[in-house]
Protein backbone atom coordinates (compact mmCIF):
# COMPACT_ATOMS: atom_id res chain seq x y z
CA UNK A 1 0.00 0.00 0.00
CA UNK A 2 1.42 3.38 -0.98
CA UNK A 3 1.49 5.97 1.77
CA UNK A 4 0.45 9.56 1.02
CA UNK A 5 3.25 12.06 0.67
CA UNK A 6 3.45 15.51 2.14
CA UNK A 7 4.13 17.95 -0.70
CA UNK A 8 6.57 20.57 0.50
CA UNK A 9 7.45 18.57 3.63
CA UNK A 10 9.85 16.02 2.14
CA UNK A 11 13.22 16.28 3.83
CA UNK A 12 12.16 18.56 6.69
CA UNK A 13 13.46 17.72 10.16
CA UNK A 14 10.67 16.51 12.44
CA UNK A 15 11.08 16.65 16.23
CA UNK A 16 8.94 14.91 18.81
CA UNK A 17 7.19 16.99 21.44
CA UNK A 18 8.84 16.92 24.84
CA UNK A 19 5.37 16.11 26.20
CA UNK A 20 5.15 12.86 24.21
CA UNK A 21 5.62 9.73 26.26
CA UNK A 22 8.14 6.96 25.63
CA UNK A 23 5.48 4.21 25.45
CA UNK A 24 4.38 5.25 21.96
CA UNK A 25 1.15 7.04 22.83
CA UNK A 26 0.10 10.65 22.39
CA UNK A 27 3.07 11.51 20.20
CA UNK A 28 3.13 14.76 18.28
CA UNK A 29 5.93 15.81 15.95
CA UNK A 30 6.57 19.33 14.70
CA UNK A 31 8.58 20.62 11.75
CA UNK A 32 9.38 24.07 10.39
CA UNK A 33 9.31 23.77 6.60
CA UNK A 34 9.74 27.54 6.13
CA UNK A 35 10.07 30.64 8.32
CA UNK A 36 6.35 31.27 7.94
CA UNK A 37 4.96 27.75 8.43
CA UNK A 38 4.71 25.07 11.13
CA UNK A 39 3.79 21.45 10.33
CA UNK A 40 2.34 19.00 12.87
CA UNK A 41 1.81 15.24 12.55
CA UNK A 42 1.17 12.11 14.60
CA UNK A 43 4.52 10.38 15.11
CA UNK A 44 2.81 6.98 15.18
CA UNK A 45 1.67 7.63 11.58
CA UNK A 46 4.50 9.58 9.90
CA UNK A 47 3.15 8.90 6.41
CA UNK A 48 -0.37 9.95 7.36
CA UNK A 49 -1.79 13.45 7.24
CA UNK A 50 0.10 16.49 8.45
CA UNK A 51 -1.40 19.84 9.37
CA UNK A 52 0.39 23.00 8.27
CA UNK A 53 -0.24 26.30 10.04
CA UNK A 54 1.06 29.80 9.49
CA UNK A 55 3.63 30.73 12.10
CA UNK A 56 1.24 33.39 13.47
CA UNK A 57 -1.63 30.90 13.81
CA UNK A 58 0.65 28.38 15.56
CA UNK A 59 1.90 31.04 17.99
CA UNK A 60 -1.70 32.03 18.81
CA UNK A 61 -2.60 28.38 19.42
CA UNK A 62 0.40 27.74 21.68
CA UNK A 63 -0.30 30.95 23.63
CA UNK A 64 -3.93 29.87 24.14
CA UNK A 65 -2.84 26.42 25.36
CA UNK A 66 -0.40 27.98 27.81
CA UNK A 67 -3.13 30.32 29.06
CA UNK A 68 -5.40 27.32 29.80
CA UNK A 69 -8.01 28.19 27.17
CA UNK A 70 -8.38 24.52 26.25
CA UNK A 71 -9.24 22.71 29.49
CA UNK A 72 -8.48 19.01 29.65
CA UNK A 73 -11.05 16.49 30.87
Amino acid sequence: MTQPSHPGLDGVAWRKSSYSNQEGGDCVEVAVPSPTAIAVRDSKNPHGPALVFTADAWTSFVDAVRAGQFPVG
